[in-house]
């Protein structure tokens, strides 16, 4: 969206924190093209809708797993409710209120008999002392940072092997950092003790591990960032908005603050000036693969999610869409892939989470903001059932352009044909301008296909591939083995470095 959009949505949640009913955003506010995909979508991934109980409002912001099979799902309005029986066929689930009185909980684990809770101004341990069922403890483990704007929203992560959580941090008015620690990530420990791990953020809309247990976080679009993006994550590293280096004064386990970029120039080359600066891993073009990117889990159902297992599943709240990402690294460089997924959601996601049948939950709202789907809250149930849909099961990079496996055998006489492939190549600036344009847009040749024995993955080779580039790849002409279209014909390759040799890749273990 634009500076005129946001400051218009800012004055919208402005108005609703002092007690203003909510009022839908105008059906011309642009949202972005519909991928035209949710009828075959529909025939692989069918939507099943969570009934909710009469009077209640359940805006998901995240959602845990109980060691029992229930789940529980922490709101905007600071609630936690207990959910049973959100696997049954026909879902009709039973709602236990167990908690309220917190605020906008965007981070939610569960963890020796208690909840984990990260809302806008800390994040607390809330449990049950007296077994009635009803949460009586409310314990803050950290409040190092600020929270004075409606706006500073707090993101948390699950705890990772050694139960450390990671908090990441949205400016003040999305803009600047008047609070305390806004715009860094914190590293909570077990026993409370928190340092500052990251700095630059600007708008997260959530944070985790992904498929190789590596830290990333969800960047929306704006200053400094034209897409919204994954990144990656490690101790020191900078994330590419200035406004939280005033605070480096107040977090010496930084280490010392980064050069200020210019704007105006390129990632890739500011990155030789600064030297914490952490590239896009993802990057997911603007509007093409969504607009407010949140949320994001790991398919890790074994095989009950279908053929996208060890990747990530993300939300998008505008669109009211979710997405695929796979990331490698390459040079000990993090990047990788988006691909879309499944579109016609019935509101703004807020939040995903496999159940513990393997079915992916989503949640979230209309509130705020433009958002395609038409309901104001909504929980619902994506599910596999069982056909194979014809998909880029991911992309990997080559040392002169790309492997693309499929989930079904190539049909060969088309996939060996240099014409069934197209490649389009851009970049974004690096300024303090909000959002920016595709730049330096290219098209590469494809030079040859090279197509494994069993048809499951072809490698093709073009002419011009750099670092700094962001690959579109177009395979609408490929047809599998039993002559069927893609699902999906597109997937977008943010290519940070180049591998010499196949060895240079890995998964990052």
């Amino acid at each position: 969206m634009n500076y005129f959009q946001s400051s218009s949505s800012m004055i919208i949640v402005a108005l609703l924190t002092i007690g203003f009913s909510y009022v839908q955003p105008a059906s011309a506010e642009e949202v972005g093209e519909r991928w035209g995909t949710e009828e075959r979508e529909r025939v692989y991934y069918p939507i099943v809708n969570i009934p909710l109980p009469k009077e209640t409002v359940i805006e998901a912001g995240a959602f845990a797993l109980l060691p029992d099979g229930r789940v529980a799902v922490g709101t905007r309005h600071g609630e936690i409710y207990i959910i049973d029986g959100i696997d049954d066929e026909k879902p009709n689930p039973r709602f236990h209120r167990f908690a309220s009185g917190l605020d906008e909980i965007f981070g939610l684990s569960w963890k020796d008999q208690s909840f984990l809770v990260t809302q806008s101004c800390e994040l607390t341990r809330v449990s049950d002392s007296d077994g009635d069922n009803i949460a009586d403890r409310f314990e803050t483990i950290s409040d190092a940072w600020g929270y004075a704007n409606y706006h500073e929203y707090a993101f948390g992560s699950k705890p990772d092997s050694a139960g450390n959580l990671f908090i990441a941090l949205g400016l003040s008015e999305s803009y600047h950092s008047y609070a305390l620690n806004r715009g860094f990530i914190m590293k909570v420990a077990p026993d409370g003790a928190t340092t500052a791990f990251a700095s630059g953020l600007r708008s997260p809309g959530g944070i985790g591990h992904d498929e190789h247990g590596a830290l990333f976080y969800i960047e929306s679009q704006g200053p400094w960032n034209c897409s919204c993006s994954l990144k990656a994550v490690t101790k020191g590293s900078f994330h590419g908005h200035p406004a939280s280096f005033p605070w480096y004064k107040t977090a010496p386990e930084l280490g010392p603050v980064p050069v200020m970029p210019n704007s105006g120039t390129r990632v890739i080359t500011e990155r030789q000036r600064v030297a914490q600066l952490a590239p896009y891993a993802v990057i997911f073009p603007y509007i093409r693969m969504g607009r407010s990117i949140t949320a994001f889990t790991v398919n890790q159902t074994r095989g009950k999610f279908g053929p996208f297992e060890n990747q990530l599943f993300l939300g998008d709240y505008t669109q009211s869409i979710v997405m695929r990402a796979t990331t490698e690294q390459v040079k000990g460089v993090w990047q990788g892939a988006c691909y879309p997924f499944r579109e016609g959601l019935s509101t703004g996601i807020l939040s995903v989470e496999f159940t513990p049948q393997g079915k992916l939950l989503t949640g979230g709202t209309n509130r705020g903001w433009p958002v395609r789907g038409i309901k104001p809250f909504a929980l619902e149930r994506i599910e596999w059932n069982g056909k194979m849909p014809f998909e880029i099961e991911r992309v990997t990079i080559e040392p002169e352009g790309f492997k693309l496996t499929f989930t079904k055998p190539l049909k060969r006489e088309v996939g060996q044909l240099v014409e069934s492939y197209q490649v389009f190549a851009f970049t974004h600036p690096y300024h303090a301008g909000y959002g920016g344009p595709e730049i330096e847009k290219h098209q590469p040749m494809v030079q040859s296909i090279e197509i494994s024995p069993d048809g499951s993955f072809a490698k093709i080779k073009i002419d011009r591939l750099q670092p700094g580039f962001v690959y579109e790849l177009n395979c609408s002409r490929l047809r599998s083995i039993d002559d069927e279209s893609l699902l999906h014909h597109h997937a977008f390759y943010t290519a940070n470095e180049i591998p010499d040799k196949i060895g240079e890749v890995s998964d990052g273990k």
